[in-house]
């Protein structure tokens, strides 16, 4: 059924997607980089978690375009599981679903800062099909295929892995965003051959996995629109994920955590087992 779907419904679509997320970002965020008043900011859950008129109305914008594309197909987006929780249920429907996250990394786009991107994913029945990461500051759009592989900017890309004795550079989850137990999960990367840093814009780092310039992650969330564009990009660049229990991370969630994405499986199991997986 999946390979179907590829072949008869994406099909030659993968450009269109692009398109409509160049065009959302060009229409609803650019313009407001840098260029944001205090009331267009607003904090959802606390000072780290911050929503923008820019965030509302380019996964708007995406919701009318991607749906059009594909008719029959449903969102799933940051700001309308935040209206609506109940939203969120549609990843374990049979619908096609778009997996979207109009503003990864909100915080640096309310910095100035040109570390933001635009997550949009492609799944049906909580199986990853396509995937798109645009940071429109940087000029930077990989797309990622089901079996097809990645590409950054038309190129492929592949994560390769790390260099034998090569110190581990690990971006890990904000401390604001574990529990008690999750911090002490995290501990277990402050080890030897290890650097752990705090994480900026998922999907960013999701790409530098997939480019071979960050060794893996640590991430303590499962929220799919952080999350589900990322870890495909990865998977087809030739990395790898798991859960803290040995299991592949599932969009639709119920996943035991930490888990993180890596170079390859070696590097991926390694950084389990010091977050103390089994």
């Amino acid at each position: 059924m999946i390979e179907e779907f590829l072949e008869h419904v994406l099909g030659g679509r993968t450009t269109e997607v692009e398109e409509a997320v160049r065009k959302a970002a060009a229409a609803e965020i650019m313009p407001r980089f840098r260029q944001l008043a205090a009331h267009e900011i607003v904090e959802k859950n606390g000072p780290h978690d911050l929503v923008t008129v820019a965030d509302r109305a380019a996964e708007a914008h995406l919701t009318t375009s991607l749906t059009a594309l594909l008719p029959g197909s449903v969102v799933v987006g940051e700001e309308a599981v935040h209206a609506d929780p109940a939203v969120y249920e549609a990843l374990r429907g049979d619908a096609p679903v778009w997996i979207v996250d109009p503003v990864d990394g909100t915080r640096q786009f309310v910095h100035g800062d040109p570390g933001f991107c635009t997550l949009v994913a492609l799944a049906v029945r909580g199986e990853l099909l396509a995937s798109w990461t645009f940071a429109p500051a940087l000029d930077l759009m990989a797309v990622a295929v089901r079996g097809r592989g990645a590409t950054l900017n038309g190129q492929p890309i592949r994560s390769g892995s790390p260099a034998p004795g090569e110190v581990l550079e690990v971006a890990a989850s904000h401390p604001d965003y574990t529990t008690p137990e999750q911090k002490q999960a995290l501990l277990g990367l402050r080890v030897e051959g290890v650097a752990p840093r705090p994480c900026g814009s998922a999907g960013l780092e999701y790409l530098a996995v997939a480019r071979g310039v960050l060794s893996g992650t640590a991430f303590s969330w499962e929220y799919a629109w952080d999350h589900a564009a990322g870890l495909l990009l990865v998977v087809e660049a030739g990395g790898a994920h798991t859960t803290i229990a040995g299991e592949p991370f599932r969009i639709a969630g119920g996943n035991a955590l930490p888990f993180t994405a890596a170079r390859d499986a070696a590097t991926a199991e390694r950084i389990r087992t010091l977050l103390g997986g089994a």
